[in-house]
């Protein structure tokens, strides 16, 4: 796949930014959630919601355990927050992985999230990313 790692915000959230640093894997630091947020998770086969601060960063290390780095990033600012689109890839086990996003971040007063819409396309590993690869350059 080809990397293009576009941006259409002209500023950004702290915790937006916070927020995209730990789907790359960091983990450390402040948290950008807002007291009772919620995480609205839309994954393959399945729909789930994660309430508060603890709960929703649990979920997410276990998702973005591994450093990763985004093959493509677009934000586009909306009147409470950001509309995150993304495709991160990492290595997992020795195989490259990648997963394609896209997270409605609303924010409260302070600037934190308060509510993450969030739709995911799969984890993919490397056989399945070739695959689909060649199906896109199929005649």
């Amino acid at each position: 796949m080809t990397k293009t790692t576009t941006s259409s915000s002209t500023s950004t959230a702290p915790a937006v930014d916070r927020f995209l640093a730990t789907v790359r894997g960091d983990h450390d630091g402040p948290s950008p959630w807002a007291e009772g947020a919620v995480l609205d998770a839309v994954v393959p086969g399945w729909r789930m919601s994660v309430q508060g601060d603890d709960g929703i960063r649990n979920q997410l290390r276990s998702w973005y355990q591994d450093p990763g780095e985004f093959e493509e990033l677009r934000r586009l600012p909306i009147a409470n927050g950001e509309v995150v689109e993304l495709t991160v890839t990492w290595v997992e086990d020795g195989v490259p992985h990648a997963a394609r996003q896209m997270h409605v971040l609303e924010l409260d007063d302070d600037g934190r999230i308060v509510h993450d819409n969030m739709w995911c396309g799969g984890r993919w590993p490397a056989s399945l990313l070739a695959e689909m690869d060649a199906a896109s350059h199929a005649g």
